[in-house]
């Protein structure tokens, strides 16, 4: 089965040039002009991945990658004329998972995309493969990563976390007390190597915090090591 790939660009003629470039890939289509009818689309049949400008109209692209994360964890890339650090940041804390800049190439376009879905396939995969055992991240609070099922528990209720933060966090507990580096983060969650932006790093940390941590503001279990990265510390 070919990939389902929505787009949801307003220009018709980068909306098109996508389409034929990423046709060729294999990737089976999907067209939006506006975040409304794209989210009308995402509740018919939610797509394999998705590719979203930030600048789309009455509704912009934050606001649209935000709804999409009310009710779905599909793989999301950011493309934008904006290369400003604030919005690039502003679109992976809205829940996006990668960006690429305008002016673009297609083969760097279906490169993140291929990326995306090992990711995605892996993690279907990892609960035959993976250690049955809970990881306990915070006694206190009954945190829970259960690797086997994919998911993060809180108090015995269900995280939500996107595919990303779920990789990000199962990669550090792998290494509890141990820091990573950005660029280390970037090649076993991005699947990306020296020249990946580690913004996509720090943007998904900071995601991460405020659905893990007692308090966001002041990290106890996803701590900063000035310098170097991030380090797990159980609790």
């Amino acid at each position: 089965m070919p990939t389902r790939l929505l787009i949801v660009e307003d220009d018709d003629r980068i909306r098109a040039a996508m389409r034929l470039g990423l046709e060729d890939e294999g990737y089976e289509i999907i067209e939006a002009d506006r975040a409304e009818t794209a989210l009308s689309q995402m509740h018919a049949r939610t797509p394999d991945v998705m590719i979203v400008d930030l600048m789309l109209g009455a509704v912009d692209g934050f606001t649209c990658i935000r709804e999409v994360r009310k009710f779905s964890d599909v793989p999301i890339i950011v493309v934008s004329a904006r290369a400003d650090t604030h919005d690039i940041v502003a679109g992976l804390e809205a829940g996006a998972d990668d960006y690429v800049t305008k002016p673009f190439q297609i083969k760097e376009i279906s490169a993140r995309l291929r990326a995306l879905r090992r990711r995605a396939t892996s993690a279907v995969m990892q609960p035959e493969e993976a250690n049955p055992t809970d990881v306990v991240l915070d006694s206190g609070r009954d945190l829970v990563l259960s690797t086997a099922a994919g998911m993060v528990r809180l108090g015995g209720q269900q995280v939500s976390l996107t595919l990303t933060e779920f990789q990000l966090l199962s990669e550090l507990a792998a290494n509890p007390g141990i820091v990573l580096s950005r660029t280390t983060l970037l090649e076993r969650v991005w699947d990306q190597g020296f020249f990946g932006d580690e913004r996509l790093v720090d943007a998904h940390v900071r995601r991460l915090r405020t659905k893990v941590e007692r308090d966001p503001a002041n990290p106890e279990l996803v701590v900063t090591v000035r310098g170097m990265g991030y380090r797990l510390d159980r609790r």
